[in-house]
């Protein structure tokens, strides 16, 4: 179905016809029920410090499991504040402590995987360009500098990149 023809079926709809679909909607699938939970009450602090905390986990485990350092878990958490349209200050402080917190990890205990710093770099690459397309790399220069630094401190593979990226933009 085209976005012409759902205009135009809502529109032939009568006002509880079209509530009572937008209810169904929301009982039935939990990304509309969130969007609507977001919309009217957004406490953007707790979603932030919620994902904070599941990221963190990926490194530093609160029981004795072994770390799974995934980056696809920040991924989707930062493609879901995108989709719900968290504020770009909120994103960019989530992008930032993503990379802070792989840094801080390997500061610690190197991976050896070169596929883990391809990644970090990646998500470093579109942190300096979402902050710049959103307007927030001036509050995050200092952040996303010492980013850049942290990742030549710890002689990591690829901190040339990190270099680049950041001069690129």
């Amino acid at each position: 179905m085209s976005k012409r023809d759902l205009k135009k079926y809502l529109k032939s709809l009568k006002k509880k016809q079209l509530e009572e679909q937008i209810l169904d909607l929301y009982t039935r699938f939990k990304p509309v029920k969130t969007y609507y939970n977001f919309v009217f009450k957004p406490d953007e602090e707790k979603l932030l410090e919620d994902a904070k905390f599941k990221i963190s986990k990926e490194y530093f485990p609160i029981n004795t499991r072994k770390p799974k350092m995934r980056r696809s878990v920040a991924q989707k958490l930062i493609k879901h504040f995108v989709q719900l349209g968290v504020d770009p200050y909120v994103i960019t402080e989530l992008m930032c402590t993503n990379i802070e917190l792989a840094q801080k990890f390997t500061a610690n205990k190197p991976v050896k995987q070169d596929a883990f710093y391809k990644s970090i770099l990646n998500s470093y690459v579109e942190l300096v360009r979402y902050a710049n397309e959103n307007g927030t790399s001036n509050n995050f220069m200092p952040r996303i500098t010492r980013i850049h630094k942290t990742s030549e401190d710890q002689h990591w593979i690829n901190s040339e990149g990190f270099y680049n990226a950041l001069n690129q933009h």
